[in-house]
């Protein structure tokens, strides 16, 4: 049906009313747009209403990564986290984790870490200015994910925190983060939480890294290793 829809030649919006991550391959490349609802509540038909005639301008980001297919995940009976979400998938997904449009744009600028090599234990104070750049104000949530150095286990990324903002248009904000020790830990191979030493990166915008999300990127030092407490 939705192929007949769109053989139609008119504007095509997809809205979808589903509890967990679909291929929807086909939709992607052939509606004008795709809204996804979730399981909504018996305010649902509202919320969409308001959103697709431009009275809400939505600001949501998708918990769950959508895949292209099971292809791209390892067998179900292979527990190892190696190809598994966000933080150890290698891949090029439908949609990424923590992905979301906006009827205006954001961008990012002037992010700031400590020019210094930091202690293992020691808080990390970001920052970053966030601007609407476009024709509507609106809502904007601001992710910053961390990588961490090459030491076995570590992921590849992980979302650190995250802050939603209200912005007319071509307002700017500075918006800040402080992460504790917990935040910039991770699990050896071993299954010890730990503070590695070595160099770090932060990555702040509106999605994750390497995908068409504004983004600013940097890197910081941790001196030193600390073991945390499981």
């Amino acid at each position: 049906m939705l192929e007949a829809v769109t053989a139609a030649g008119r504007p095509v919006v997809l809205v979808l009313s589903n509890g967990s991550a679909l291929s929807v391959n086909w939709a992607k490349e052939h509606v004008n747009a795709i809204l996804e609802s979730w399981y909504p509540g018996e305010e649902g038909g509202t919320a969409i209403a308001e959103t697709l005639s431009g009275k809400n301008n939505p600001a949501g980001r998708l918990p769950v990564t959508f895949y292209t297919g099971v292809d791209q995940l390892p067998p179900f009976e292979d527990y190892a986290m190696k190809g598994r979400t966000y933080r150890y998938f290698e891949g090029a997904p439908l949609y990424p984790f923590g992905y979301g449009l906006s009827y205006t744009k954001f961008s990012y600028s002037a992010l700031t870490l400590p020019p210094q090599p930091i202690a293992a234990g020691d808080s990390l104070p970001v920052g970053v200015t966030v601007t609407n750049s476009g024709s509507s104000d609106g809502d904007e949530v601001v992710e910053l994910y961390l990588s961490f150095p090459n030491v076995p286990g570590a992921p590849l990324r992980a979302l650190r925190g995250f802050q939603r903002v209200h912005l007319k248009t071509g307002e700017s904000q500075k918006v800040h983060f402080e992460l504790k020790d917990r935040d910039l830990s991770m699990v050896t191979e071993a299954g010890h939480p730990v503070i590695a030493d070595g160099q770090y990166t932060v990555a702040v915008g509106g999605g994750q890294p390497n995908t068409p999300a504004p983004v600013v990127s940097g890197s910081f030092r941790v001196s030193g290793t600390k073991e945390l407490a499981e």
